[in-house]
């Protein structure tokens, strides 16, 4: 009875540090596209780094990846910047990519 019990606890440490990596990536990536968008938007320094943050709370909004792609999307469109669905949609899984490398490797 011991040892599903000791079972059941790993499960849940696993599911929690999974849950906490895959927030961190997310702001990690989040913060990221903020700066890639930014400076799509031709903005630099302190603007981009406003931005960046702007991006970071949208994904606050509601679960999943939606908010935040809305929300570049919006920008683009109203700065006319020519960037596809696709385009965007591939960034954000690169950058993800990218911060969930860069966390493990921390």
């Amino acid at each position: 009875m011991s040892s599903m019990k000791d079972r059941e606890e790993g499960f849940e440490r696993k599911f929690a540090l999974d849950e906490e990596l895959r927030f961190k990536a997310s702001a990690r990536r989040n913060r990221a596209l903020g700066m890639w968008a930014a400076e799509k938007l031709g903005k630099s320094g302190a603007d981009a780094e406003a931005y960046a943050k702007q991006v970071v709370v949208a994904d606050i909004e509601e679960a999943g990846d939606h908010d935040v792609f809305l929300k570049i999307r919006k920008d683009f469109d109203e700065a006319g910047v020519d960037q596809s669905d696709h385009q965007i949609r591939r960034t954000m899984d690169d950058l993800m990519a990218q911060a969930i490398e860069q966390i493990k490797n921390t």
